[in-house]
């Protein structure tokens, strides 16, 4: 076992590229090669059981093993196992995924359009942002406001909507006219003002550049309803009303980037409903499928849809697996098993107060600044002085041991700068919230330890 684990190290090492990872340092150190997963856990070849509080990349929401997800995938396998939504035609896997979810996304976001991805969906946003306004007498108006940090894919265009100057620093980006405001972190400059205060002055940010750009130039604004990957940063409750009511007085259309948050993380189908407001377009992917197939989703509201489907012509845009009959399939048997297990509710009444809980109690380590959390998405704020919102100097060394540790005592979860990111299986049980808190524990334990 231990030659067969090195052999497969060794052959990724000479032909894998992997994504946000240094490649040559990654070849010398091995890759972890996983290898079996059932409910909340996964394995590696060499047969440590890890649980996933980190659900693969925030996706996989039913969990791991699901038998019924693999055969509805063999039997559209068999029956159609692929055509394209091109020349007229459709599929009925997709036909039916279209409506479902016209049926449980939130106001009249009634509208599907398919991707491959997250990356992929916020691609088509942008087009279809700016195609909606040019085909009105606006082509001027193509202007698409993001935040600094904010994550929205790693294509040309998610990545240019994105606010990460890393990525910005590789492939010429950001592509013209995308512009970016400062991001709610409460914990990092939210200074005496209290969160309902600072919800709305982050906000007004928003108003500031558009006033600043000009009303007529500014086509959308683009958001997680929470920021993932920058650190789970969780807005006050006042922030998105604010950010909705700027968007309406200034006809800007508003887009809810819900990769993350959609399909039940934060105890709602949507992170919108949430928070509390109504995008015109919602980018979905992870969720959609848990994770077990690939696939995205954008969703129009009947205003935008009614734009793109009635002028302009011929829509010169898509891809060639765009509503794949096998991926619909899995999305609608995941919908099932979300629906039917009652999985969102439990998280939103149930298993997400408990984690909550357990959570908060992680906050009072001596090691954490903030515990934040939002139903089964949130995130430990790791720092040098407790009670004094301040970082480490070199932010990230904290955080990265910590995760290492972690994976050592059999726990997964992201590290972000030195954030300890949190989102697990929507099925987690309360034993498995209670084993993520005595090894999360163990692990700020001996991180503490580490560091002194």
């Amino acid at each position: 076992m231990t030659h067969s684990y090195q052999h497969l190290q060794r052959l990724d090492a000479a032909h894998h590229i992997h994504p946000f990872n240094d490649n040559a340092e990654l070849a010398k150190k091995g890759t972890r090669i996983l290898v079996k997963g059932e409910g909340c856990y996964v394995w590696d070849a060499e047969g440590n059981k890890l649980l996933d509080a980190f659900a693969g990349l925030w996706c996989v929401n039913v969990g791991y093993g699901r038998k019924s997800m693999a055969d509805v995938a063999a039997r559209q396998m068999e029956q159609l196992a692929y055509y394209n939504t091109f020349f007229q035609c459709s599929t009925e896997p997709a036909i039916h995924l279209s409506a479902k979810l016209a049926e449980i996304s939130p106001a009249d976001l009634n509208h599907v359009f398919y991707s491959n991805s997250g990356s992929e969906g916020n691609d088509t946003v942008l087009r279809m942002v700016r195609h909606f306004w040019a085909v009105q007498g606006h082509p001027a108006k193509n202007v698409v406001i993001g935040r600094h940090n904010g994550y929205h894919g790693s294509t040309m265009a998610g990545a240019s909507l994105g606010g990460m100057k890393g990525m910005h620093a590789q492939g010429g980006l950001p592509i013209p006219d995308i512009h970016h405001i400062d991001p709610p972190f409460f914990f990092a400059d939210g200074g005496e003002m209290s969160e309902d205060e600072y919800g709305l002055a982050a906000a007004r940010r928003l108003e500031e550049k558009i006033l600043a750009l000009g009303p007529e130039r500014v086509a959308a604004f683009i958001g997680e309803p929470i920021m993932g990957a920058i650190g789970v940063y969780i807005p006050p409750r006042t922030y998105w009303p604010e950010v909705e009511r700027i968007c309406r007085k200034y006809d800007v259309l508003l887009v809810a980037d819900e990769v993350i948050c959609g399909y039940g993380r934060t105890g709602e189908w949507f992170g919108s409903q949430y928070f509390g407001f109504t995008p015109d377009i919602m980018t979905t992917a992870k969720g959609l499928t848990s994770g077990y197939i690939p696939m995205g989703a954008v969703l129009f509201n009947e205003r935008v849809a009614s734009v793109l489907r009635h002028q302009g012509g011929e829509l010169a845009h898509g891809y060639t697996y765009s509503g794949h009959p096998v991926c619909a399939a899995v999305a609608l048997e995941n919908i099932r098993i979300l629906q039917d297990e009652k999985i969102v509710e439990t998280c939103r009444t149930d298993t997400g107060p408990y984690l909550a809980e357990r959570w908060r109690e992680l906050g009072e380590h001596p090691l954490v600044g903030e515990a934040r959390i939002a139903g089964m998405v949130g995130a430990l704020e790791l720092v040098p002085d407790k009670g004094v919102r301040r970082f480490f100097e070199e932010r990230g060394k904290v955080g990265a041991l910590c995760r290492n540790i972690a994976l050592k005592n059999g726990l997964i979860l992201r590290a972000t700068y030195d954030s300890m990111l949190l989102s697990p299986p929507l099925v987690i049980s309360r034993d498995e919230i209670d084993e993520l808190f005595e090894k999360a524990w163990k692990s700020l334990n001996e991180t503490a330890r580490e560091i002194a």
